[in-house]
């Protein structure tokens, strides 16, 4: 059965640590979910989210996979856990976020979302109640009610009109998915929008509130907002939301933003950036932000970062990382991508320890002192 513990909180910055359970495992709190889009984190296997990163939750797409393979193909396999033999927990997003960015290929009703594919350019239609078919069919520990997610800068009108239908929306959702999946085996979150106006997200908590959800989501972020801002509206919702049940921030953030989310009361995060970003040669480390592809790693000998256990920096050095960037080999991606979800899952969970010993304020002083630098 879903359900969310409580076990310590920061009485300084409100900071918590818990444990979310489901019917795929334990989750401590707080927790970065990888991103797994597609069924699958890019240049990585199972083996190697549980072996070498000990993950307890992915995170994956319910707009891509609804489009390919298609969500019915994955119930006939035997739901996502099977299909991709993850035998942990999953979140799955509506797809709305998805839907959204295709401006020129969708169109918004009171019904749901219009759209196009952007792979062959069929056209489909999400409303509240698909999505939580669609997330049904993948089978997913928690799933997301489809929200309006706007780009910034948005108008306070265009901003409340889309709120009031994203709660709508949720209201409609949670009357299907209590119809059809309400048995305590998963759970839903419905997502608290309003664009970077504390008035409205203030509104949309109230109304949400009457769902009584497993859990709720604050959305609306990372669409191009200055970072302080993205901030102010955390900080400003989620005291808002009842403090038994999980608190998840979509789409954030880099390594010195966790803890400033954590730090405003958040037990949830994702972001494809750790992932996206060792594709693309930017590696975190415990000293700062390494571009591998700089000619003075061309003879460094020494491992990516000194003080981090994965297996890319017990094995490899820089200047052979650097090798496989430079010559573009698959490997490089694989050994980027551990060790940046290493150096993010091992932020959270030094974290986590921080607060249930009760050190998480000096915790923070040092991330905040050092930069984009996080302290082990």
């Amino acid at each position: 059965m879903f359900r969310f513990e409580l076990q310590a909180t920061c009485p300084t910055t409100g900071a918590r640590a818990g444990i979310l359970h489901t019917a795929h495992g334990d989750i401590e709190t707080p927790v970065f979910m990888p991103v797994g889009t597609q069924a699958t984190v890019k240049s990585l296997l199972p083996r190697d989210l549980i072996q070498d990163l000990d993950a307890k939750i992915i995170l994956s797409n319910t707009y891509h996979l609804y489009l390919r393979p298609g969500h019915e193909t994955v119930r006939k396999l035997g739901g996502l856990h099977k299909f991709m033999q993850w035998p942990r927990a999953i979140l799955t997003d509506s797809g709305g976020f998805q839907v959204f960015s295709l401006s020129d290929l969708r169109k918004v009703t009171e019904e749901g979302v219009l759209f196009q594919s952007h792979l062959d350019g069929s056209r489909h239609m999400f409303t509240p109640e698909s999505t939580i078919d669609v997330q049904m069919a993948l089978g997913s520990d928690i799933m997301m009610v489809l929200d309006e997610c706007l780009e910034y800068p948005a108008t306070h009108a265009a901003a409340q009109a889309s709120m009031q239908r994203t709660v709508r929306w949720a209201k409609s959702a949670y009357v299907h998915y209590r119809k059809v999946g309400g048995d305590g085996l998963r759970a839903c979150f419905p997502i608290v929008q309003g664009s970077m106006y504390p008035d409205l997200r203030r509104a949309c908590v109230d109304q949400l509130l009457e769902l009584n959800a497993d859990g709720y989501a604050i959305g609306g972020l990372s669409v191009g907002e200055p970072r302080p801002l993205s901030l102010e509206m955390a900080e400003i919702t989620a005291p808002l939301l009842p403090v038994e049940k999980p608190r998840y921030v979509m789409g954030v953030g880099m390594p010195d933003e966790l803890p400033e989310y954590v730090a405003r009361g958040v037990d949830m995060m994702d972001c494809v950036l750790p992932s996206r970003n060792a594709r693309n040669g930017s590696l975190f480390t415990s000293e700062g932000r390494v571009l591998i592809k700089r000619a003075e790693y061309k003879e460094d000998a020494r491992p990516l970062d000194p003080a981090c256990q994965c297996y890319t920096c017990q094995n490899f050095s820089r200047a052979y990382l650097r090798h496989l960037y430079m010559a573009n080999e698959i490997s490089f991606a694989t050994l980027a991508t551990l060790h940046n979800l290493r150096r993010f899952l091992d932020i959270m969970r030094e974290m986590r320890q921080c607060i249930l010993f009760g050190k998480f304020p000096e915790f923070l002083n040092r991330v905040r002192a050092n930069g984009s630098r996080t302290p082990e």
